[in-house]
């Protein structure tokens, strides 16, 4: 599939949005996983997910990507009802998940694991045989289109730095077809100028008109790149907003929590505790605080 056909796809149904969760809540026995959520995923933006381990991220991608089924709301997919069974169904109408334990072979080429499980081949009957060929010049030919010029796809992936390994996962979502790309937490594990690579691939995949979830512990990753901005604590929205809404700082305020940290730093100051002062002076500066 070639990325011009990736891109027609996106632009059908404009102006619906290509995921819309609303009142979405998932529960295991007792424990409340995530209450209430809504979330919209519009062609050609980006939407970040934020919030500390245990916010309800990762249930939220597991629904989205159809690993799990919500159990309240309503999720449409191009104004669709839809409830996932499988990863499966979800990629067959086009949302596509990134993880961050990338699914690679660290001793296959690039070309291999750009193929992975969907190998082309060539020939008819018993002489049917890979096309190496083929798959060796739509490798590069992807990965440069996205702006990726790798010295050989040849080599094996497991040379690549993590940042160029998550590149490659997002280009071949997007020549795999994905209208919804949903990255889990890409920039977590990697260093400044890798993250900054990553941050720039995840903006080139919104200008093909993809819409991407970005999900993130880290508002300074996010806010450059995002377009709408969705914060969880303990499965519940703590606050949805747009870019034109909320700045860097402000983001950051939410999510730290004021009145958390201004009371951690009242402890910390009133057991004597080395820093402290210093931990309100942040809180003051991030507004968290009067």
């Amino acid at each position: 599939m070639s990325t011009s056909e990736v891109n027609e796809d996106v632009a059908v149904g404009a102006g619906t949005p290509l995921v819309e969760l609303e009142g979405v809540g998932k529960r295991y026995g007792n424990i409340i996983a995530l209450r209430d959520i809504d979330l919209e995923v519009s062609a050609s933006e980006i939407t970040c997910v934020l919030g500390d381990n245990g916010a309800g991220k990762s249930t939220l991608i597991k629904i989205v990507a159809g690993l799990h089924r919500h159990d309240e709301g309503v999720f449409r997919v191009e104004g669709e009802r839809v409830s996932f069974g499988s990863p499966r169904e979800a990629l067959e109408r086009g949302i596509a998940t990134v993880y961050q334990d990338l699914a690679v072979v660290p001793l296959m080429p690039v070309w291999r694991n750009f193929f992975l499980g969907s190998e082309k081949r060539t020939g008819v009957g018993p002489f049917k045989r890979l096309d190496t060929s083929f798959m060796r010049s739509t490798a590069k030919r992807e990965l440069l289109d996205m702006g990726i010029d790798l010295r050989d796809v040849d080599q094996p992936i497991g040379t690549l730095s993590g940042g160029e390994r998550q590149c490659v996962a997002i280009a071949r979502a997007v020549y795999f077809g994905a209208k919804v790309l949903i990255l889990d937490e890409p920039t977590a594990a990697l260093g400044v100028k890798q993250a900054g690579v990553v941050l720039r691939y995840i903006a080139q995949a919104r200008e093909r008109g993809l819409g991407v979830i970005f999900i993130s512990h880290n508002p300074h990753h996010a806010y450059p790149v995002g377009d709408r901005f969705l914060l969880l604590k303990r499965g519940r929205t703590l606050g949805y907003h747009t870019k034109g809404d909320i700045t860097l700082a402000e983001l950051t305020a939410e999510m730290a929590g004021g009145a958390e940290l201004e009371e951690l730093a009242h402890e910390l100051e009133s057991a004597g505790v080395e820093g402290a002062p210093e931990l309100r002076e942040d809180a003051r500066d991030l507004g968290l605080s009067d």
